[in-house]
C-alpha cells in the first residue's frame, strides 16, 4: 500500500524548508497537491526540500513540489538528504518550469539576445546546408551504384513512386497551369492595352510560361504535395523502426527508400513541366481568344515565329534539378524523424519550407547563369 504523502513547511526570513514524507507519486499526490497549493509562502528566495523521510517519488510528485517552489518565488529547488533519483526528478521538473523572471523576459528582446539568436540561426543554416550537400553526395553515389548495377534497382517501388508523384499530380498541375496562363494573359492584356500593343500578349505568355512559370509552378506543387509525402512516409517508417529493421536485414535504406524516389522525380518532373507548359499556353490562348479576339491559329503562329525555342529548353533544363531537390530534401527530412509524432510534424514542415526556399534560390542562380550565357 502506498504511504500517504505529508509535508511540513517552515520559513526563516526569505528561506523556506519543505520536509516531505511518504510516497509522492501520481497515485497519491492528488491528496496533497491542493493543500500544498493553498499554502501562503510567497516572497521566498530559496526553497530546500528535505527528502530524508521521502518514500517513492515520480515526475508527478516532483512537478507538484517544483510548482509550489515556483509560486513561492523561489529559484531552483535545493534537495537535501535526497537520493540520486529524487534529485534528478526535481531537477528535470525545474527545467520545465515556465519563465517567471521579468528581467529574463526583457533580456529575450535585448540586443545581445538578438545577436545571439541571429548567430545561432546562421550557424544552423550553415550546418543544414553542409549536411544537405553531404546527403546529396551520398544520394548521387547510391544512384551511380544502381546505374552500374541495374539488377539492384527496385523497379516496383520506382513505378509506384512515379505513379503517386507523377501520374496522380497531372490533374492539379494542368488545372493550376491553365489558370496561371489565363492570369498572365489578363495582366499582359491590361498593361499592354495602354500602349496599343495587346498583340504582344502572345510573346508575354509564351516567354513567361515556357521559361519560368511552367517549371516553377510544377516544382512548387511537387514541393507541397510530393515532398511532404516523402517525408511523412519515411518518417512513419522511422517511427515504427522499419528503417532500423532494414539495416538489421542488411538492406541499405539509401537503395531502398531514397534512390527509387530520386529516379522517379528525375523522370516525372520534366513530364509534369511539359504538361504545365502546354496547359499554361492553352490558358493564355483561351484568354487571348475571348478577351483580345486573337484567333488560336494566329496565337500559335505568332508564338512559333516570335518566341525562340530556347525559352522552352531553358525551362525544361531546370526540371530535373528541381525534381532531384524535392526528392533529396523530402527523403533527408524523413530519415531525420525521431520517435514522436511531433518530430514527424516538425520534419514535414521543415521539409516543405526547405524545398520551396531551395527552388527559389536555384531558379535565381539559373537566371544569373543563363543571363551570363546570353540565352
Amino acid at each position: 500500500m502506498p504511504v500517504t504523502p505529508e509535508y511540513e513547511l517552515t520559513t526563516d526570513a526569505s528561506r523556506g524548508r519543505l520536509s516531505v514524507s511518504g510516497d509522492w507519486t501520481i497515485h497519491t499526490v492528488g491528496k496533497i497537491s491542493d493543500r500544498l497549493a493553498s499554502e501562503d509562502a510567497s516572497g521566498l528566495d530559496g526553497l530546500e526540500v528535505d527528502c530524508a523521510e521521502l518514500g517513492k517519488l515520480d515526475t508527478a510528485g516532483a512537478f507538484v513540489i517544483d510548482r509550489f517552489a515556483c509560486r513561492s518565488g523561489a529559484g531552483n529547488v535545493e534537495p537535501v538528504n535526497a537520493s540520486d533519483q529524487a534529485t534528478a526528478l526535481l531537477k528535470q521538473a525545474g527545467e520545465l518550469r515556465p519563465e517567471r523572471d521579468d528581467e529574463a523576459r526583457k533580456r529575450e528582446f535585448g540586443v545581445v539576445d538578438l545577436l545571439e539568436r541571429t548567430g545561432r540561426a546562421t550557424m544552423h543554416f550553415i550546418d543544414e546546408t553542409v549536411e544537405t550537400l553531404s546527403f546529396l553526395g551520398e544520394t548521387i553515389m547510391a544512384m551511380a551504384h544502381i546505374v552500374t548495377r541495374p539488377s539492384k534497382m527496385r523497379w516496383t517501388a520506382l513505378v509506384s513512386v512515379m505513379e503517386d508523384s507523377g501520374l496522380d499530380a497531372v490533374p492539379i498541375v494542368a488545372f493550376l497551369s491553365f489558370f496561371v496562363g489565363m492570369v498572365v494573359a489578363f495582366i499582359g492584356a491590361t498593361t499592354l492595352s495602354e500602349f496599343g500593343a495587346t498583340i504582344f500578349t502572345v510573346e508575354l505568355v509564351g516567354i513567361a510560361i515556357l521559361r519560368e512559370f511552367g517549371v516553377i509552378l510544377t516544382a512548387i506543387i511537387l514541393a507541397g504535395r510530393t515532398n511532404s509525402a516523402f517525408t511523412a512516409q519515411i518518417g512513419a517508417m522511422r517511427m515504427r523502426q522499419e528503417v532500423d529493421a532494414m539495416t538489421t536485414l542488411g538492406l541499405n535504406p539509401m537503395d531502398v527508400l531514397v534512390v527509387p524516389r530520386a529516379f522517379a522525380m528525375l523522370v516525372m518532373t520534366p513530364v509534369l513541366t511539359l504538361i504545365a507548359v502546354l496547359f499554361g499556353v492553352g490558358g493564355g490562348a483561351f484568354v487571348s481568344w475571348l478577351a483580345l479576339d486573337i484567333n488560336p491559329t494566329v496565337f500559335m503562329n505568332r508564338l512559333q515565329n516570335y518566341v525562340p525555342i530556347e525559352n522552352f529548353w531553358v525551362g525544361m533544363s531546370k526540371a530535373p534539378v528541381f525534381g532531384l531537390v524535392v526528392a533529396l530534401i523530402g527523403c533527408r527530412q524523413g530519415l531525420l524523424v525521431g520517435g514522436s509524432v511531433q518530430s514527424l510534424g516538425q520534419s514535414t514542415t521543415k521539409s516543405v519550407v526547405q524545398a520551396l526556399f531551395s527552388i527559389i534560390v536555384i531558379d535565381a542562380l539559373f537566371a544569373i547563369f543563363y543571363l551570363e550565357l546570353g540565352v
